[in-house]
């Protein structure tokens, strides 16, 4: 299943593109934000099991911003299971 996000404007990221396989991490493509950086947490959480990523991801900060990529990120995933559920 692939699911798309927009983040929050309060983040560098213009979208997020999640390929999903079961309960686990195929892929996942950031577009926009800082590319090392967006890259490497794209690799890290590939394989992974979602709840883990959110767990990892969820409420962390990027300056003043309140959010960050990585937090925007882990809001995704927990809107691509509910859009699962949904589906089913």
């Amino acid at each position: 299943m692939e699911y798309r996000y927009i983040p929050s404007d309060r983040v560098c990221s213009k979208e997020m593109i999640i390929e999903l396989d079961g309960d686990i991490i195929k892929k996942v493509t950031i577009i926009g934000g800082c590319a090392g950086n967006t890259l490497g947490l794209s690799r890290l959480i590939q394989g992974m099991n979602i709840e883990d990523a959110i767990r990892r991801l969820k409420g962390i900060p990027c300056a003043m911003r309140g959010t960050s990529c990585p937090d925007q990120l882990a809001i995704a995933l927990e809107e691509s299971k509910n859009y699962k559920k949904n589906l089913y």
